[in-house]
């Protein structure tokens, strides 16, 4: 399903070339446990039309663009309608604009300005379908890796990949979890709404600093509350009706963690209250979205009438 090859002839010099070498065993390892619906979601994949595009934009968005005709645009919107939910994005592919849940150009805005990316061996750990590794390779970056270990969004990235399959850009469908510990190859490490997922995040922060070279970047966006260095929300239950939420600290005390972790200089670039515009359902994510999941007569407040979501961009340094 994936030529490892180009990948580990890039990283043969590199820190990564141990790891690299072993990750054809690794996804065979992983392909034969998979998910009961893969075979579909392949098959969708599979359905795709074979065509050369004439252009591609990873730059400014990320658009597949070419001459089409119209069973080409009816097999293409076919199969990637056989790949909802989508729901990060958005993506156009020829004719086919796929409107995801989440405007996921809207964060790159708020991340880009603040970051440089060129010539850099990048990481994203909880990639989803891969959206914003297109946009960290469209921003200069010389190689991209994400993790995650979501089969759907692993054949969304596949849609995406068949039509640049030359592009530097690698998702693998793995938890962070089972990279090796201390790989201390990448420049740049991105961790973008996975702290909050994390019942032990001072580990996760760990985890992060090793897989960084020496004054390697980080690059964290996560949710947030008001309050001093001592403020940490542990919601009892849900938060916005997610059971897997379980720490929302307040700025000061996420700067706090990162220089207890061993980062050094730490800064928050961005703080930003999350839309109903920026997230909500579409024709291509049609279950309930974060319009549904706050207080309808205070959207101030979440249905748990918790602080609703606000979002923190931090950029930190290993030493």
């Amino acid at each position: 399903m994936i030529d490892f090859s180009p990948l580990i002839a890039q990283l043969e010099d590199t820190p990564l070339a141990t790891w690299a070498k072993q990750l054809p065993d690794q996804f065979a390892a992983k392909l034969a446990i998979s998910h009961g619906d893969l075979p579909r979601w392949k098959a969708a994949v599979d359905a795709l039309p074979e065509i050369t595009p004439n252009h591609i934009d990873i730059i400014n968005k990320v658009a597949i663009e070419g001459t089409t005709t119209a069973d080409q645009d009816s097999q293409i919107l076919s199969a990637l309608q056989g790949l909802i939910p989508w729901r990060k994005g958005p993506f156009d592919v020829f004719k086919t604009h796929i409107n995801t849940e989440w405007r996921s150009d809207w964060k790159w805005e708020r991340v880009r300005q603040h970051i440089q990316l060129k010539g850099r061996r990048v990481l994203d750990v909880g990639c989803g379908n891969g959206y914003h590794m297109w946009r960290m390779l469209g921003d200069g970056a010389r190689t991209v890796i994400g993790v995650d270990p979501n089969w759907l969004f692993f054949c969304q990235y596949l849609a995406l990949k068949k039509y640049q399959p030359t592009a530097n850009i690698w998702h693998l469908p793995f938890a962070f979890e089972e990279l090796p510990e201390k790989l201390e190859g990448f420049d740049t490490v991105f961790s973008m709404g996975v702290l909050y997922h994390r019942k032990s995040p001072i580990d996760h922060l760990y985890a992060l600093k090793e897989a960084l070279c020496s004054r390697g970047e980080l690059i964290l966006e996560t949710l947030v509350i008001e309050g001093d260095a001592q403020q940490v929300l542990v919601p009892d239950d849900r938060y916005s009706q997610m059971r897997n939420v379980w720490f929302l600290p307040s700025v000061e005390a996420l700067a706090l963690w990162l220089k207890r972790a061993g980062f050094v200089d730490i800064r928050c670039v961005d703080i930003n209250v999350t839309s109903i515009e920026e997230q909500r359902a579409t024709e291509w994510m049609k279950y309930q979205s974060l319009p549904d999941f706050l207080d309808p007569k205070d959207p101030s407040k979440t249905l748990e009438g918790l602080p609703a979501p606000t979002r923190a961009i931090f950029i930190a340094r290993k030493p």
